[in-house]
Order: C-alpha cells, then sequence, then structure tokens
C-alpha cells in the first residue's frame, strides 16, 4: 500500500470536504434562521455521535492513519469542540499535521507493527490495520458526518462527498 502518493492524499482531500461541508451546513442554518452550532448536536439515532463528534473522529482517523502508518506518535487533541468555529479549527489543525509527513516517513510499513491503545497489548500489521480498521473507520465517521448534514436538509450530492477527482483527456 503506497501510503503517501495514494492514502494520505485521499485522506486530506476527504477532510477538506469536511471542512466544506461544514461551510455549506452552516449556510443552510443561516437560511433557515436557526443557529449553525445547533448542527453540531444533531445524531441520526440516539445511540450515535453527535456531528461535531463525527468531526472530532474522522480527524482523529486521519492522523491515526499517518502516524501509526509512519510509526510516530499522533497528537492528543481533547475533544472540546463545541462550535463551528472549534470544529473548522480542530480540522486546519488535522491538516497541518498530515502535511509535516514526508514519502520516506513510511518505509518500512510491511514490517511495522501498530498498537492502538484500545487494542494493547496485541497489534496489528500496519498494512493490515490500514486496510482492516483505519481506513473503514475514518471512512465511517467522514460519511456519518455527511449523512447527518444531508439527513438535516443541507444541500450536500455526490460530488460533494468525493470532491475533486483526477479526470484526464
Amino acid at each position: 500500500m503506497n501510503v503517501y502518493d495514494h492514502l494520505l492524499p485521499q485522506v486530506t482531500k476527504m477532510i477538506h470536504n469536511l471542512d466544506a461541508w461544514l461551510d455549506k451546513g452552516a449556510a443552510h442554518a443561516q437560511a433557515k434562521k436557526f443557529e449553525p452550532d445547533r448542527l453540531l448536536e444533531f445524531r441520526l439515532a440516539p445511540d450515535m455521535y453527535s456531528l461535531v463528534q463525527q468531526v472530532q473522529s474522522a480527524c482523529d482517523g486521519a492522523k491515526y492513519i499517518a502516524a501509526h502508518a509512519s510509526g510516530k506518535t499522533a497528537p492528543s487533541h481533547p475533544d472540546t469542540e463545541k462550535t463551528f468555529a472549534e470544529a473548522k479549527a480542530r480540522i486546519r489543525t488535522v491538516l497541518a499535521y498530515l502535511e509535516t509527513f514526508k514519502r520516506e516517513d513510511f518505509d518500512g510499513l510491511a514490517d511495522r507493527k501498530v498498537n492502538p491503545k484500545w487494542a494493547a497489548p496485541k497489534y496489528f500489521k500496519a498494512d493490515e490495520y490500514l486496510a482492516q480498521v483505519a481506513v473503514p473507520n475514518f471512512y465511517f465517521h467522514v460519511t456519518t458526518a455527511y449523512d447527518i448534514l444531508r439527513h438535516n436538509g443541507v444541500d450536500l450530492g455526490k460530488q460533494d462527498f468525493l470532491g475533486s477527482v483526477p479526470l484526464r483527456d
């Protein structure tokens, strides 16, 4: 798996897309004359995370993909966001973190062990962790954030989800 050339750009793109969806969500709330930050409290079901928690989890997923694949320790971000401005700041923080990685950071991926705190004392082989845990989990939270916004009337479509695609002539 080529993390630097394929996975990292895709994760970065999806976090940018998430940022744009939040902008559309805030504009929708303003047009409907309710406080945009209320959207952050919404969830698809009572036992699911709220929109702000989905944003936090997507950001965490992105940083853990990069950190675990490179053998680095991800920075800690307390989940204290309550406003759109704070959620967007969290997104900017994770995007800045993702920009710090270089291709050579991912050398040795095939031999790397990933030991997330929640799995201790067990570990994953890094490529299996990425393919079977980290990437699906990341997309779960990104997709659920999108779905919460859509469910609440925000005008989002498939192109908003996909973002730019590399079409060629």
